[in-house]
């Protein structure tokens, strides 16, 4: 089964270097993508198993993979190395990942058409065998689409006020949130006109 975590075929090869490297420092790997430009960038998506990543844990799977690049060297010219974490709006790569985030809204696109379409945007509903469901608006009423998972070309959550809601209590939750930092920005939603 291929997963949406490497499409291109030089990023599936990537995919195949740094994913030990990532799994053995107790991490997953969520995507990578070589991307064109002047100097091109090698952006890798990458967070714990039970979610999250702190900027000095990608910092080493920078070096990790950065090492490990370098040896196997399978990019000619020269590129930039991108870790990061998916962030809110993240882009959905595995099957596990629409059963995780089921009953938020996020946006699919298929490579073919399904049904005369290839763009759908719904409420995740979960993953049944291979497809993945979404409850989506048609003509007026609210439907639950299968797709299958292969048929996905690109999927990730939309950034709503639910989401931002419930990633921040996580993060308190965890622990992972100090509250001080946004107890100092406080901004003035107030017009001059008042």
């Amino acid at each position: 089964m291929t997963d949406l975590i490497a499409k291109a075929a030089i990023d599936r090869r990537l995919a195949e270097i740094v994913s030990p490297v990532i799994e053995d420092m107790g991490f997953e790997l969520v995507r990578i993508r070589l991307m064109g430009g002047q100097t091109k960038t090698l952006q890798i998506m990458a967070e714990r198993p039970d979610g999250g990543i702190e900027v000095d844990e990608c910092a080493e799977i920078s070096n990790a993979v950065s090492a490990v690049l370098d040896v196997e060297d399978p990019i000619i010219e020269a590129y930039t190395l991108e870790v990061s974490s998916p962030g809110i709006d993240r882009p959905l790569t595995r099957l596990k990942d629409f059963d995780t985030f089921e009953g938020y809204e996020a946006k699919l696109e298929t490579a073919e058409l399904v049904g005369g379409r290839k763009r759908f945007k719904g409420v995740l509903a979960g993953v049944e065998d291979n497809d993945v469901l979404i409850n989506i608006e048609d003509q007026g009423e609210e439907v639950t689409v299968g797709l299958q998972f292969e048929w996905l070309a690109d999927a990730k959550l939309v950034l709503t006020d639910e989401l931002i809601k419930e990633m921040l209590k996580a993060r308190k939750d965890a622990g992972d949130l100090d509250e001080t930092k946004f107890d100092e920005i406080e901004t003035d939603n107030t017009s001059e006109e008042d």
